[in-house]
């Protein structure tokens, strides 16, 4: 038998079943506002939809548009560079970790792309920014740094619609994580007019 796959079994385990949990309450939470249409989906909507009444199909969510994605990841590269670490990689993502945009500055390092990624992912799926989460992954046996795809490490912030968050911004490259967060947030000012 092969122990390297018992070995992981916990670890697919621990993300696995939140995932499941995660998909059964989002299942449950149907609204009845129809699709979004083409022409405003560049729009950010910072409202929350009402529930669903009756058999509703439909779930709707509020998501970052591509434009407004673009315009954090420059603004925080900006910040960066101004600062003199333009060496680094910004990532906006979705609730989901998915890249809606990704911008990798001048001579940034290949580690610096993940980093980014996972910063960004951590910050808006657990709705904080990463710099207030690193406590959590203190203690005895597994905690959620044991997450994959996560990072628990300064320069991810999270962008909400009210109290939602919708995606997160993650720098990764800085000699400090705290400055990759100062770029992170300057991306997230950039854009926080349009969330309401």
């Amino acid at each position: 038998m092969n122990h390297r796959i018992y070995t992981r079994l916990p670890r697919t385990l621990a993300v696995a079943v939140p995932v499941v949990a995660i998909l059964a309450s989002a299942a449950c939470s149907t609204t009845d506002t129809p699709v979004a249409n083409a022409s405003n989906t560049t729009s950010i909507s910072a409202t929350q939809q009402p529930a669903a009444t009756g058999d509703s199909a439909i779930v709707t969510q509020n998501r970052l548009s591509a434009d407004a994605a673009v315009k954090a990841a420059g603004a925080a590269l900006a910040k960066c560079r101004a600062d003199g670490l333009g060496f680094v990689t910004v990532s906006v993502v979705d609730r989901a970790g998915n890249v809606i945009a990704m911008v990798r500055g001048d001579n940034a390092a290949q580690h610096t792309v993940e980093a980014s990624r996972e910063k960004a992912y951590t910050s808006a799926a657990f709705g904080a920014d990463t710099s207030d989460l690193s406590q959590r992954t203190k203690g005895e046996g597994s905690t959620i740094a044991d997450l994959p795809g996560t990072l628990f490490l300064a320069g991810g912030v999270t962008v909400k619609a009210g109290s939602a968050s919708i995606a997160g911004i993650g720098v990764g490259g800085a000699p400090d994580g705290m400055q990759d967060q100062a770029c992170a947030a300057a991306g997230r000012d950039a854009i926080a007019s349009s969330l309401g």
